[in-house]
């Protein structure tokens, strides 16, 4: 796991071929505006985040975001232990986003 700044986030980001941005909010925070392209999975699920993110593809990279960088950070560690091992924090999370947003 690597904690990184916005403007390292996006760098890398843009530069990765084989990324995928997950969003780890509630569905309530998700209502008021979400990174493009970002697939949402609610950390708060417990084991039915685990079942979600077990679907996912481990050869992956993956770009967690949360509001302020907290419940991703854990979803990383989750991750970790579930065998992912490309999964990038971001710091300050959505609360600091200065990006674009979508409207869901």
């Amino acid at each position: 796991m690597a904690d990184l700044t916005q403007d390292q986030w996006l760098a890398q980001l843009s530069e990765d071929d084989n990324a995928i941005i997950l969003d780890v909010r509630t569905q309530e925070e998700v209502e008021g505006g979400i990174i493009p392209n970002a697939k949402h999975i609610d950390i708060y699920m417990g084991q039915g985040f685990i079942n979600e993110v077990e679907k996912l593809d481990k050869s992956k990279n993956y770009y967690i975001y949360c509001r302020s960088g907290n419940r991703s950070g854990q979803a990383c560690a989750i991750m970790n232990q579930l065998g992912f091992t490309n999964t990038h924090n971001l710091l300050g999370g959505f609360s600091e986003w200065e990006g674009d947003v979508e409207n869901i």
